[in-house]
């Protein structure tokens, strides 16, 4: 017998809070998710300190769901509103790598064990970003480097796609997540915990708190790098990010023509708002060799990320082609940074010179 969205809700209304109603009256129960038995749902707290006294009610919860007949796992995860809406480093001049504390405020900070945080994103979807960050990854590993990759597009996760997994983080501890190993490389995404045909229709402090938690309560281990495949655009999640963890790089994925560079350009701005050092551009998809008769096509133009990076004084990291077998790998789970060939060697010298220069 399959376990109810009416029966959890049923169950999480006998759960009282602390300052009166019960989980389900105070409409802080969201994203129910049922799948194969497993449960998933988050508890949105009113504020951080609420949210701190609020741990031994999520395990309660957890406790009376997996009572539920028909339930064969439980995840719940705990989240708070913001009182800031823009991080910290954006408020009167502070820069985005300070440790300290101001007025009793936490600033950014290491994660335990990870050397560096490289961002991997762009100014609209459709560029390619999520390949070249899963290639990236697989690339460093391949180079000797202990990586790990984030997939933090909470609202399109596709790096399990990309990776071949299929499996679901453990809870060692009923605290923290490992996360999962594929093609040497620890992973991590929201497509992990959630039913993959269903909407994630969360709101913005949701998602903070969903990326605090893949942040500081994943067991990453020693990492050389930590790569983060953000979502397009300049929102909640990149906002998060530059409040709650120290950024080392940042790198742009654009294709040449100009309606992905205006965005790209955006995304630019944003990066220098946050005191992020921006390592370089990539350019995708910057043409598309026949492999019929060798001849070259430049779909999307050619050049136009060049001719950026020299106007903002950045480095051009990577041209990369439109490519079948890229295509084919992802959706195989198979990066094609795995193999070998002319796309491996690409991603391969893009490490290489992240590498060299320091970066990672």
């Amino acid at each position: 017998m399959s376990v109810t969205r009416e029966q959890i809700q049923s169950v999480l209304s006998r759960l009282e809070l602390p300052d009166g109603g019960n989980l389900i009256s105070r409409d802080v129960v969201r994203a129910i998710t049922i799948d194969d038995g497993k449960v998933r749902f988050v508890i949105e707290a009113a504020s951080a300190d609420q949210a701190r006294m609020m741990e031994g009610l999520r395990q309660a919860a957890e406790r009376a769901v997996a009572s539920l007949p028909g339930v064969t796992g439980v995840s719940v995860m705990l989240t708070a509103h913001t009182q800031k809406s823009e991080p910290p480093q954006l408020k009167g001049g502070g820069h985005g790598h300070s440790h300290g504390q101001g007025q009793g405020q936490q600033g950014p900070a290491r994660i335990p064990g990870v050397k560096k945080i490289l961002l991997v994103g762009s100014g609209k979807g459709g560029v390619g970003k999520s390949t070249v960050s899963a290639n990236l990854a697989v690339a460093l590993a391949k180079a000797g480097k202990k990586v790990g990759l984030l997939d933090a597009d909470i609202y399109g996760p596709s790096q399990p796609r990309m990776m071949g997994v299929t499996s679901k983080p453990q809870s060692p501890d009923g605290k923290t997540l490992e996360p999962i190993r594929a093609h040497g490389v620890s992973i991590m995404s929201m497509g992990f915990l959630i039913d993959p045909d269903r909407a994630v229709i969360w709101r913005g402090p949701m998602l903070m708190g969903a990326m605090q938690q893949m942040l500081t309560q994943v067991q990453w281990g020693d990492l050389d790098v930590l790569v983060i495949d953000l979502p397009p655009g300049t929102g909640d999640v990149q906002l998060s990010l530059g409040q709650k963890a120290v950024i080392d790089g940042a790198i742009i994925v654009s294709t040449p023509q100009d309606v992905a560079l205006l965005d790209a350009r955006k995304a630019l701005d944003m990066f220098k708002a946050m005191k992020t050092p921006m390592l370089g551009l990539i350019e995708n998809m910057s043409m598309f060799v026949c492999p019929d008769c060798g001849s070259r096509h430049e779909i999307f133009g050619h050049g136009g990320v060049k001719a950026e990076a020299e106007k903002l004084g950045l480095p051009l990291l990577a041209t990369l082609p439109i490519d079948l077998q890229t295509r084919l790998g992802g959706d195989a789970g198979l990066p094609i940074a795995t193999g070998e060939g002319a796309m491996a060697k690409a991603y391969a010298d893009l490490a290489a010179r992240l590498i060299q220069i320091g970066d990672v």
